[in-house]
């Protein structure tokens, strides 16, 4: 289940690839004896040791998953999953409210539908997974389990969501606060920007993807207001920010049903929470469009954190979230037996109808090619074409790594450390004297007519995949032996 780019004869490359690879990684690396939160497969020998933050918390939960079904199979599992949980974590929310069930299941669908949730899933994102932890976060504030709370809006940050954080730990905060629970607010507001910073630190400062961004970047990403009704992918899945058409005509009705004098519902917070819902309804919103708004500019320029980041709708599950809940109030307010079946089925179609973002997608699980890789000694790998790390066609070589792990001279991370760039730039201007000084032991082209193979030996080949290798010391001491 991904967006379906164009194939070209193995894997299609995307982000779902790196983010399965990332999900694999941890239950791979614990069978190993190894720290699960380790990459030490890719950019090998550059990068000395690369945290897996992405992992985080969903990296065990694929485990199962991964052993059950596949690397395919658990993929779509996962997406199926987190349609499930999404859903399930703002239904909990909502009835701890004091909504009923079915308002409360409107709401669920409202945001578990949410077309921009669906189009990060599509991209191979974990956003939107992440982004399911804030209702978990605000359902367990309301049960008065706010050190839970504070661990889950934190794992947002530590999941390497930190541009989504950046307005989750004010937005987890501000509501704490309208629910007169400060000390869920301060506790859960430390220890998400302790986890921020922890995660800026070991994995974001000093990589590629912290050179400092142009803004002619986030002109590229930015969406513009008609995007924000538009069922289409206009101009890139980045910027695809479709609302629905009703939900929002919904929120609206919901945000007066609680600044109505007569609303009965959240006695003496209806009013702070109508103001942190709306703040959290609108600020994504006019956000997410970016360049095209007078107010970013100057806001990524000098704001905290959002100097490194290019693509403004980053926040908007924050917005989908409230949009949710204040819909799923206003189908509360109607007495309409009727009310909730029809709002749920309208919402529904509302929020899928005609809106494609789900493709058939070329996913080759089985390589022969590279199952013939694992059938060689133990090795450096290198994959050629010779991709720089920050290019997305790279993530196929994370994709095959789960078929035949071994460290590899190349990867695909937009946070990559400067040395792996720096080596794949090398790698390409003399691949020979590159592949002895790396100490390479096997070579897999991805391409129809490999060339320059500097020597080594092929051991397949078919009409994609060509894969050579170069003999161990041990082996060449006996072949010169023999000779003797």
């Amino acid at each position: 289940m991904a967006a379906g780019l164009p194939a070209k004869g193995y894997a299609a490359p995307g982000d779902h690839l790196q983010s399965t690879d990332r999900l694999w990684l941890p239950g791979h690396q614990l069978e190993r004896g190894e720290a699960p939160w380790r990459d030490s497969y890719s950019f090998q020998p550059a990068a000395e040791r690369q945290e897996n933050f992405a992992a985080w918390p969903f990296g065990l939960a694929f485990w199962p998953l991964h052993a059950l079904l596949g690397s395919v199979g658990a993929w779509n599992a996962f997406v199926l999953l987190s349609y499930v949980a999404s859903g399930t974590f703002v239904f909990l929310w909502l009835r701890a409210l004091g909504l009923a069930a079915p308002a409360a299941l409107a709401g669920g669908l409202a945001y578990a539908l949410a077309p921009y949730l669906a189009a990060q899933l599509a991209a191979g994102h974990l956003l939107a997974p992440a982004a399911m932890l804030l209702p978990l976060a605000l359902w367990l504030l309301e049960r008065g389990w706010w050190p839970a709370a504070a661990v889950a809006v934190a794992s947002i940050p530590l999941a390497g969501q930190v541009h989504l954080a950046l307005a989750a730990i004010p937005f987890f905060a501000a509501y704490a606060l309208a629910r007169r629970q400060a000390a869920a607010a301060v506790a859960g507001g430390a220890l998400a920007v302790a986890a921020g910073a922890l995660v800026y630190v070991a994995s974001i400062r000093g990589t590629i993807g912290a050179r400092g961004r142009s803004f002619a970047q986030v002109e590229r990403y930015s969406a513009e207001a008609a995007d924000l009704v538009s069922r289409d992918v206009r101009h890139g899945i980045e910027s695809f920010v479709f609302l629905g058409w009703l939900v929002p005509l919904l929120a609206v009705a919901g945000l007066t049903v609680l600044l109505r004098p007569s609303n009965t519902l959240l006695l003496g917070s209806a009013r702070r929470l109508a103001f942190v819902l709306a703040a959290g309804a609108v600020f994504p919103v006019v956000l997410a469009l970016g360049s095209n708004t007078p107010l970013y500019e100057p806001l990524w320029e000098h704001g905290p954190g959002l100097r490194d980041t290019r693509v403004p709708a980053r926040m908007l599950p924050i917005a989908c979230l409230c949009l949710a809940a204040l819909a799923a109030l206003a189908v509360e307010r109607v007495r309409w037996r009727l009310a909730a079946p029809l709002a749920v089925a309208m919402i529904a179609l509302d929020l899928r109808w005609d809106v494609t973002l789900f493709r058939p997608t070329a996913a080759d699980e089985d390589n022969p090619a590279y199952a013939a890789l694992r059938e060689q000694l133990p090795g450096r790998l290198l994959e050629i074409p010779v991709l720089l790390p920050d290019r997305q066609e790279g993530s196929v070589y994370l994709y095959y790594a789960m078929q035949a792990p071994r460290e590899r001279v190349l990867g695909y991370s937009t946070t990559a450390p400067p040395a792996a760039d720096a080596l794949a730039r090398r790698v390409r201007r003399d691949l020979c004297t590159a592949l002895r000084e790396l100490r390479v032991r096997a070579i897999m082209y991805l391409s129809e007519n490999p060339v320059n193979v500097c020597g080594a030996r092929r051991v397949y080949r078919d009409a994609r995949f060509s894969l050579f290798t170069y003999p161990s010391r041990e082996s060449r001491s006996r072949r010169r032996a023999s000779s003797r």
